[in-house]
């Protein structure tokens, strides 16, 4: 197995590969700004996200969601009702 095999448990796509944040970044940077979470909401989310045992190499294993972009989405929810 090498490294890009390894799944990488409870770690956001900025915590892997620099094309892989890329990527997201091009999804998150088209949201409209009335369609986008405060920043601070943004980061509290991630790290509610963070602690989640459904959290795998990005992915929310509840939803299939890149968390990341669930998070910047003003009315961005947690599948298992995580966030307030």
């Amino acid at each position: 197995m090498n490294s890009s095999d390894k799944k990488c448990k409870r770690c956001l796509l900025r915590d892997l590969a620099e094309k892989d944040r890329q990527e997201l970044g091009k999804y998150i940077d088209v949201l409209k700004p009335e369609d986008r979470a405060k920043a601070e909401v943004e980061e509290k989310r991630l790290e509610i996200c963070r602690s989640c045992d459904r959290l795998e190499n990005a992915t929310c294993l509840a939803c299939g969601c890149y968390v990341e972009v669930r998070a910047a989405l003003k009315d961005g929810s947690c599948p298992r009702k995580k966030w307030i």
